[in-house]
């Protein structure tokens, strides 16, 4: 009611000032606290603490940690929590992440400085994993609960859970169980307090049944008391596991409520190399690919046995593709295709891929496939750099490149492909470093990519998960699913497989032998019958899925063989998108870009992760204002609630012209805000306060914004507690209600609430 007066004086004063001159003046009110956007991590060296930690540096969101085993911390007091900035009080963090609910011990003057700084800034903490018992709103777990390893139970979003941080999930939050030999996750099943203290309460936002029990207890919920808001988490995690990765988002959107600098999104592309050219295939007598330089060929009596899509696997691969809403992006070599026809007289595969064009992305992936690195010398197992005779590399020519380049691009534009010329896949990567043989680059590549004008290069996130500079282009990472590319059939995977990942006394490499980082080692070999469905499937899908959902836009490549013959792809692509769909409501669907895009979009994270190592940005909310300052050129990251609007360049206020901002996703809104020509970037979220921050002066109430449209109302509602309707009713004109807005006042929009002040206690996202 205090607020409503206030807005409404400030009303009154702009439109009646014969009025107000003869009311007492109103009292100046303190102006609204600042809310810095940054995140302050407690660290104990957990796993869970490491896991929120990790997804608030992938997201891009400012963090600050306390390393409680470093002697020379800083002591987290009101001094390191708060200060004042042009006459407003400040709170420097805008969460706060802590191993469990009183990391400093009981007593602790820290913790009571934390607490205090809670309440009075409206901060919300979480309590990373903790016991569940009365100090976090609990019945004692090992009482009327559960304590135990939780591997293999499945978890639900309660309703609560739905209608608040955790909105995008479908429901089901299952707990893996990689291993039944080892305990994986380890946790705590309590009901909440049935006689909380005071006004204390808690609500469940992720619950599992009690073993044993009718009760379901609560493995994620919100405890709130004493002025201050809790998320307590009662099972251990770490960054990798699926049931945390489920839930991060919705942990660090209740942590910032729903306001902070960084951006989450789940990403999922699918390159399909050598498109239109052949793939040797997997001899499963000699445990080698004929073709391969390893295996010989026809002077040794092997010969190739390629595999090639036909026409029918063409058409399945566009009608697959309507049928899941999935785009593949298919990397081609025309020179495969010409050399086809030259053999055949026409190639079916190519005139059913072109016509169904526009199902599918296309990538140049070079004409002939060649190898552009160093000169091979393939008389030597395994092969290395040719050299000449003073000892130096030799090198796959510039012009040879750029002919390979050029030449698939041309026959693109004969075949009417549309195809952008900036995105490129090499042969095997190569061109790329290619330890152990060849440690640097082709130093003719980068030339060869300025001639052609390419900008984006695909590499092996196997071998280099960074994106880097190469001339005019930076790489665009990609991982290499398990499937082969010298399969086509299951029968082949599944026997490569088992050669590869079983010991030599099972018949197999013994790859896990020598090398025990290797973490697909099998205890014994797949059935071939089997093995692809029951173990391949489900654990490729297992590992896109952690890419999915861990922020990571690197798309994944497999090859056109997989989609020919028994289509091996299908059945791991379909088990991941169905995984997905399962897990995830609708508001939260796969992003699935472009190469150039996803290259663009670890550009902008690179600059910006570079900003915020450099000290370069700064972020602050001042009731429902966000402003950003960042080094010009600097795409800002930001999430935000459904109803932010960008500020246009030269406006102080909210403006009927202003953009929303980013794009709606997981319930929020999400994007990289294009910052003003001074690098400072300013929103405005749902409710934003009648007052805009005041520079010059700001311990002086600021002027009203000119015909605001919740104006009038509060108006309103001042002249009839003051008894002075009558004095001013010849302003006003009735309408059905008794009242209408004054001709050329704009209406209230649909849905638009009065804000509430940002300060003690205030923990809504407005």
């Amino acid at each position: 009611m205090r607020h409503a007066i206030r807005t409404a004086a400030a009303c009154l004063a702009a439109a009646l000032p014969m009025v107000l001159t003869t009311a007492p003046p109103a009292a100046a009110e303190e102006p609204a606290p600042r809310v810095d956007l940054r995140v302050l991590v407690v660290d104990d060296g957990g796993p869970a603490v490491d896991a929120i930690t990790a997804a608030l540096h992938d997201a891009g969101t400012p963090y600050t940690t306390v390393d409680l085993a470093d002697d020379d911390r800083p002591t987290v007091d009101e001094d390191f929590l708060g200060d004042t900035v042009d006459g407003r009080p400040r709170a420097r963090y805008q969460g706060v992440v802590l191993p469990n609910e009183n990391p400093f011990g009981a007593g602790s003057a820290e913790m009571a400085a934390l607490a205090a700084y809670e309440a009075e800034f409206g901060i919300r903490q979480v309590d990373a994993y903790t016991y569940a018992g009365p100090a976090v709103g609990l019945e004692p777990a090992q009482e009327t609960g559960y304590a135990g390893p939780l591997d293999g139970e499945t978890a639900q979003v309660t309703d609560a859970g739905r209608d608040g941080p955790f909105g995008y999930l479908d429901g089901a939050v299952p707990f893996e169980d990689n291993d039944p030999r080892v305990d994986e996750s380890y946790g705590y099943l309590a009901v909440p307090l049935a006689d909380p203290p005071g006004d204390a309460s808690f609500t469940s936002y992720v619950d599992a049944p009690v073993p044993g029990g009718q009760e379901r207890g609560s493995l994620v919920g919100e405890y709130t008391h004493d002025g201050r808001s809790e998320l307590v988490v009662t099972f251990v995690y770490n960054r990798h596991q699926q049931q945390y990765r489920l839930l991060a988002r919705g942990i660090v959107a209740w942590l910032t409520q729903g306001v902070h600098l960084g951006v989450d999104r789940n990403h999922f592309a699918v390159h399909v190399d050598d498109v239109f050219a052949a793939d040797d295939r997997w001899h499963t007598e000699l445990n080698c690919t004929p073709g391969d330089v390893d295996c010989g060929g026809a002077d040794d009596g092997l010969e190739t046995d390629p595999i090639r899509m036909t026409e029918a696997d063409a058409a399945h691969a566009a009608q697959w593709s309507a049928d899941r809403g999935f785009t593949l992006d298919m990397a081609f070599n025309g020179g495969g295709s010409d050399l086809h026809r030259s053999e055949h007289g026409s190639d079916p595969l190519a005139a059913r891929m072109l016509a169904d064009q526009a199902s599918h992305r296309w990538i140049n992936h070079t004409y002939n496939h060649l190898f552009l690195g160093c000169v091979q010398d393939v008389t030597v197992v395994p092969w290395r750099c040719a050299t000449d005779d003073e000892g130096q590399t030799r090198w796959e020519s510039r012009a040879l490149i750029t002919t390979q380049i050029d030449n698939n691009l041309s026959w693109a534009d004969r075949n009417d492909l549309a195809v952008d010329e900036r995105e490129l896949v090499t042969g095997e990567h190569s061109g790329l470093v290619t330890l152990p043989q060849q440690p640097r680059d082709n130093p003719n590549l980068a030339p060869s990519l300025t001639t052609t004008g390419v900008t984006w290069i695909a590499s092996d996130a196997s071998r280099e998960a960074a994106q880097r500079p190469l001339g005019p282009a930076l790489t665009v990472p990609r991982y290499p699913m398990n499937i082969f590319y010298n399969a086509g059939r299951t029968a082949e995977q599944v026997d490569e497989y088992n050669w590869i990942y079983t010991r030599r006394s099972d018949g197999g490499s013994g790859l896990c032998e020598d090398s025990p980082a290797t973490t697909t080692c099998l205890d014994a070999p797949l059935d071939v019958s089997t093995g692809y469905e029951s173990h391949i499937v489900p654990l490729e899908a297992r590992i896109a899925l952690r890419h999915v959902m861990g922020n990571d836009p690197r798309p994944h490549f497999i090859h056109q063989s997989n989609l020919a013959e028994d289509r091996i792809a299908y059945p791991a692509l379909d088990r991941i998108l169905d995984d997905y769909a399962d897990l995830f409501a609708g508001n939260t669907p796969m992003v699935s870009l472009p190469m150039r895009d996803i290259g663009q979009e670890m550009r902008q994270r690179a600059a910006w992760r570079a900003a915020l190592d450099a000290g370069e940005v700064t972020a602050h909310r001042t009731g429902s204002t966000v402003t950003v300052d960042a080094p010009a050129g600097v795409r800002v990251p930001l999430t935000a609630p459904e109803g932010t609007v960008q500020r246009l360049d030269g406006l102080d206020g909210l403006d009927d012209s202003a953009p929303a901002f980013g794009e709606p996703y997981a319930g929020l809104r999400t994007g990289w805000a294009e910052p003003g020509g001074d690098g400072r970037t300013v929103l405005d979220l749902p409710g934003a306060p009648l007052e805009p921050e005041n520079p010059d002066n700001p311990q002086e109430p600021d002027a009203p914004r000119e015909q605001d449209p919740r104006c009038l109302p509060e108006l309103l509602s001042l002249l009839d507690l003051l008894g002075l309707l009558e004095e001013v009713c010849g302003l006003l004109t009735p309408d059905a209600q008794g009242f209408r807005e004054p001709a050329g006042r704009t209406e209230v929009p649909a849905g638009t609430t009065d804000p509430v002040p940002y300060g003690p206690g205030d923990t809504t996202v407005r």
